[in-house]
């Protein structure tokens, strides 16, 4: 498993062209509104420095890195909770995705179009979480109608649900993101999960700054920062000018390039990291001479969900994990040499998995 990302924020704030740098599609980028209706897909693999060196033990013949699908979603519009822009289809492609990457302009360019006329992260901001709030208040109003006839028979479950979806309207009628609701506890916070509003979603904001701008961030990241820290959200900052111009390169050249312009890694990779975050995700290998294989479970997982990933028989008649750790193979450049040195642990159901754990799965049919 991986995760699902959506791509979003107003029309020309560089969306399209941070989704063919990152999935190097070749998506159609154009410089007016609307130029996406129907969302790009796009399933790239996510780097993992590990992988490397798992092969180079190892010796696989096959590496299968685990992945990230990303969702390019239309330009957002003031109006689009009703409609305007197709925003009512824009809005249900969000409703699908897991976590919402939402890039936001932050630079100038009198040759790209602003659709407000100017740059101002905080308002444009605004202006997507606006229509988010306004689509959810929607879709809980009409939650609420329903519960209110429905609680007319006097049944207690019923009417639960009727203060729970009273509380929601109110708060976002407040003008709140859902995702500072505190829903409470029980069957609760299973209605709110079922009702898979946008606002509900972890977000992180993708400051998309001009090539000059990546090393020393400009006033408008300060903004977007600002506005973050206040709802405890993530920032990455990328040029996705400076990604097309990786994506274009042959994968041999593109570290070099980067170092060239003092960068650490791609916007990418920053992405991606700060997309697990989001998620708590975490990763395990399985690895052999056959493969090497990095799969991917959220935090907390125990070792039958695990197996569970690989194939649902693993979980079903699961009996053991052997498990050795990326750190001890690595420093000990053997799984051989890692089993002699004691270091192989032997673990049941209720074992929690560790990000970077090596594992071998023992299950019966």
């Amino acid at each position: 498993m991986g995760f699902n990302c959506g791509i979003v924020g107003l029309p020309n704030v560089g969306k399209s062209t941070l989704f063919n740098s990152i999935t190097a599609s070749g998506v159609e980028a154009s410089n007016y509104p609307f130029c996406t209706i129907d969302p790009n897909v796009g399933v790239v693999a996510v780097p993992d420095h590990r992988m490397d060196i798992l092969s180079s033990i190892y010796h696989p013949e096959k590496v299968v890195p685990t992945t990230i699908e990303f969702l390019d979603i239309a330009g957002l519009v003031r109006g689009a909770s009703k409609g305007e822009g197709l925003g009512n289809q824009f809005l249900s492609h969000i409703r699908e995705v897991d976590s919402i990457a939402h890039v936001v302009r932050c630079f100038d360019d009198p040759n790209v179009v602003h659709v407000d006329g100017s740059v101002d992260p905080r308002r444009d901001i605004e202006v997507v979480e606006t229509e988010l709030i306004l689509k959810d208040l929607e879709t809980v109003e009409r939650k609420l109608d329903d519960a209110i006839k429905r609680a007319k028979s006097g049944d207690k479950k019923i009417r639960a649900e009727e203060a729970l979806y009273t509380r929601v309207r109110d708060h976002l009628a407040g003008g709140r993101l859902l995702r500072y609701f505190d829903p409470g506890a029980g069957e609760e916070v299973g209605l709110l999960h079922n009702l898979h509003l946008l606002t509900n979603k972890p977000v992180m904001y993708v400051c998309n700054v001009h090539e000059r701008d990546l090393k020393k961030e400009n006033a408008y990241v300060d903004v977007v920062r600002q506005v973050a820290e206040k709802e405890g959200a993530k920032v990455v900052v990328v040029s996705a000018g400076v990604e097309a111009e990786v994506a274009e390169l042959p994968e041999g050249e593109r570290k070099a390039f980067l170092s060239e312009l003092g960068l650490p890694e791609s916007g990418l990779d920053k992405v991606i990291r700060e997309g697990y975050g989001l998620l708590h995700l975490i990763t395990f290998f399985t690895a052999g001479p056959k493969e090497v294989h990095a799969w991917t479970v959220h935090s907390g997982a125990r070792a039958p969900e695990a197996a569970g990933v690989i194939h649902s028989d693993f979980e079903q008649g699961f009996i053991r994990a052997e498990i050795i750790s990326f750190d001890d193979v690595s420093r000990l450049k053997s799984e051989q040499a890692v089993r002699e040195a004691g270091l192989l642990k032997t673990e049941g159901r209720d074992y929690l998995m560790k990000d970077g754990d090596i594992v071998f799965f023992r299950f019966r049919v």
